[in-house]
């Protein structure tokens, strides 16, 4: 009777334990998934802001893209209406005032010929310096934009705080 009683109460004390641990592990398994749950949250609002990002970063693109091919096919209509002769280039000049010119060159002026135009061999010049001028403006102003819409929209940190994602503990 008392090797019964002993039993009952090793077997007891053998249940307690085994029920015991097995709260335990049940309890760190919870754990456990409520941080995996907090980090695939985490995770998935990441990777929605990054699309937000990504959008507004494509659409910067193709607006920029749009106004730059617009200001090249202007800078190129005006290209060829100055090489057809349709318009003309001219040159903004002044003539220096009459009291810096001597009283003997007064004698040989020309009459006023009209406006000053760009000579036919820096007509090129100009045009590809518009050009450049147009690209390098269409870059600033998209980095600006850039800048404004997807930077500093940007977490200030870039790293991914998540404590327990390289954790790994064996129960």
């Amino acid at each position: 009777m008392l090797r019964e009683v002993l039993f009952l109460v090793v077997l007891c004390l053998v249940a307690w334990i085994g029920f015991d641990t097995l709260k335990g592990q049940r309890d760190e398994a919870r754990r456990e998934r409520d941080s995996v749950k907090w980090e695939a949250s985490g995770l998935r609002e990441a990777a929605r802001i990054s699309g937000e990002m990504l959008a507004e970063r494509d659409a910067i693109d193709q607006r920029n893209t749009k106004e730059l091919i617009d200001a090249r096919t202007e800078n190129e209509r005006l290209r060829r209406a100055v090489d057809d002769g349709r318009q003309r280039l001219r040159v903004r000049a002044t003539c220096p005032a009459s009291g810096s010119v001597s009283a003997d060159a007064g004698t040989a002026r020309v009459a006023d010929a009209g406006s000053a135009e760009l000579a036919a061999d820096a007509r090129p010049d100009y045009f590809t310096l518009r050009d450049q001028l147009t690209q390098s403006r269409q870059m600033i102003v998209g980095l600006q934009q850039y800048v404004r819409g997807v930077c500093q929209r940007a977490p200030a940190h870039q790293d991914t705080n998540f404590p327990n994602l390289n954790e790994r503990t064996t129960p």
